[in-house]
């Protein structure tokens, strides 16, 4: 059965498998993905770790003696290619394939499908549907299109590269803040850096690979400049893994986008992901702690002040009182649609989480959660679809500080 259209009222069933194509989808996507940073993150170490010192064959960069599941092996890496094609040759690439494909299909199946409730928010940009999901796929293709000209620019000018790359991301973060709503502009984000990383691995370092491998086939010699810019590539996505993975668990912790610059969130989540990554790569290199030690505090420093900016406002009890048959007026409007023992929203077979709010005995137990989300994080209801107002979030929030 195929899935609810965007804006027509979903069976039951229709719901019920929509959630099972959601939850296999995602289980893909973290299998897949597991495996693509592992190999990224084990060629990397590997190739840091190479000893260049001890004797060696000619044309080989570096050797390696490792230990694993309780065997020995020995890792030869080339200068540039070996003299002659192997009769077997491992590609690694259907790990970054697959972790784009079933990342894409999760856009589809819980943004696009549900635009509405997970990517729009009236109060930031009125969009229909198939205008959020246009801007969606045109700004990931033009995020790489600007990507790669910024790498083809700038070649190995690695310190400029990395500022515009960083400016390119904190531009397109600002972007996407002024056109989704919080969730979906954190999500974005992350499915940028991941089509950027994905088509590094599809559109040039495969593709110069393959083109090394056809001149060694026709006994010439391989031009190592393919080689070093698919390294370039390479590096790239190793530095963006650990920003890349906290963007696209943010969904789950609104917090995380209910600031209202979120973009500077954007900018210290990346600080401290690729510093920490960077002084990982900098210790699997043999380089002394002290040299790079640095990085740690700079990236502690940049976390910190990520919790400090999306730390809520505390405010004192009193002030308006709202009484409980308000209270409940204000959930009925607004909550009870999807927080319904039977919900009618055409999103949900059940409530999400099974948090049900239908009587004074439900709100009181869930008060806090209720605070968090609705008046701290303002991520309910989900994409404001009732036109929630600033004065009811803060109607809400007096009632539940009163219980205190």
């Amino acid at each position: 059965m195929a899935l609810p259209a965007v804006g027509t009222r979903a069976t039951f069933m229709e719901v019920f498998l929509g959630e099972w194509v959601n939850l296999l989808l995602r289980w893909a996507h973290l299998i897949v993905g597991i495996g693509w940073i592992g190999t990224s993150f084990y060629f990397v170490a590997l190739d840091l770790a190479l000893n260049q010192k001890e004797p060696k064959k000619p044309g080989v960069y570096g050797t390696a003696w490792q230990v694993h599941g309780g065997g020995f092996y020995y890792v030869e890496k080339f200068t540039v290619a070996p003299p002659n094609l192997p009769p077997h040759l491992h590609w690694f690439q259907w790990e970054a394939y697959l972790t784009w494909v079933t990342g894409f299909g999760l856009m589809i199946v819980q943004y696009y499908l549900h635009a509405s409730s997970y990517l729009i928010d009236p109060s930031v940009m009125p969009l229909t549907p198939m205008q959020a999901v246009a801007i969606s796929v045109a700004s990931l293709v033009g995020g790489w299109l600007v990507y790669d000209a910024i790498c083809r620019v700038m070649g190995a000018r690695t310190g400029l590269l990395v500022a515009l790359v960083f400016a390119l991301i904190l531009a397109a973060a600002w972007l996407y803040t002024h056109v989704f709503s919080g969730r979906g502009a954190f999500l974005h984000v992350g499915a940028l850096v991941g089509t950027i990383m994905a088509v590094n691995v599809f559109g040039v370092i495969i593709p110069n690979q393959k083109k090394m491998v056809a001149q060694l086939v026709r006994g010439e010699v391989p031009d190592a400049r393919y080689g070093a810019i698919g390294k370039q590539r390479s590096l790239h996505n190793n530095y963006l893994t650990l920003p890349v993975l906290l963007m696209m668990v943010s969904p789950h912790y609104p917090f995380l986008s209910a600031h209202p610059h979120a973009w500077m969130i954007v900018a210290f989540i990346l600080i401290c992901g690729a510093l920490f990554r960077h002084l990982l790569n900098r210790v699997d290199a043999g380089d002394p702690f002290e040299k790079y030690g640095w990085t740690l505090p700079v990236a502690a420093f940049s976390l910190i002040c990520a919790i400090y900016f999306t730390a809520p406002a505390s405010r004192p009890a009193g002030g308006v009182q709202v009484s409980d048959a308000d209270m409940l007026q204000i959930v009925t409007k607004h909550c009870v649609t999807c927080h319904a023992v039977k919900p009618t929203h055409e999103s949900f077979s059940e409530p999400p989480k099974n948090v049900v709010l239908q009587g004074i005995d439900d709100l009181k137990r869930y008060a806090p959660l209720i605070l968090t989300q609705t008046v701290q994080n303002k991520a309910m209801p989900l994409g404001n679809q009732t036109a929630m107002t600033d004065e009811e979030r803060e109607k809400v929030g007096a009632w539940i500080r009163a219980l205190r």
